[in-house]
């Protein structure tokens, strides 16, 4: 990562719920929460190398039946990350102010739960992912990057964990966010979190 996306990244962190599922608008987090450390990936998981940066141009999830493009996201005005559009051909998106999948350190990618008057998301399923569950990320550069699920979290928006999806890591990990739990006027009031750790790379 250079020292501007750097930059960006570390201050952006704070800000940055996924909390326009449905096209309802995005707020700010009000404060770091503690920081709970999730368990780790299974240990097939730990010893991969890293890989040079490359945009993710496909996620493919097939446990719950995934294939979708990835687009880039970048800052809303407000500060927060921004969300993919909320469109009938939804999409996932990568937060490009992160390590892209396979550098060291949190690759972020998010997606809708719902998609407003369009139905379902492309991470409409994502709350059913299990620890071992197996996670491919296509790379600009020809790579596929391949991650295991460790950790499936819902939290509280109120209490969304910055530090562990955000925090520094030493090793190559995913973190996959979308919106959960029950739902309000203003949108959903819970994240679905998938923690992963790379495992594999292939060209």
């Amino acid at each position: 990562m250079t020292p501007l996306s750097r930059r960006a990244f570390v201050t952006a962190a704070p800000a940055a719920l996924l909390v326009g599922c449905g096209g309802h608008p995005a707020h700010r987090a009000t404060a770091a929460r503690p920081v709970i450390t999730p368990s780790p990936p299974p240990a097939a998981a730990r010893a991969a190398p890293a890989l040079r940066r490359s945009a993710p141009v496909r996620l493919q999830i097939p446990a719950i039946g995934i294939d979708t493009p990835v687009m880039q996201l970048g800052l809303a005005p407000d500060g927060s990350v921004q969300v993919p559009p909320v469109t009938a051909d939804d999409r996932a998106g990568w937060y490009r102010h992160s390590p892209t999948p396979g550098q060291v350190g949190p690759s972020v990618v998010l997606g809708h739960v719902t998609v407003g008057a369009y139905g379902d998301g492309v991470f409409r399923d994502l709350a059913r992912l299990h620890r071992g569950d197996r996670i491919v990320v296509r790379l600009e550069n020809g790579t596929a990057a391949v991650f295991i699920v460790g950790v499936v979290r819902t939290v509280a928006k109120a209490d969304f964990p910055v530090e562990d999806v955000y925090g520094d890591v030493s090793r190559p990990e995913l973190r996959l966010i979308t919106c959960g739990g029950p739902r309000t006027g203003d949108g959903y009031l819970d994240n679905v979190i998938v923690f992963a750790a790379q495992k594999s790379a292939s060209p």
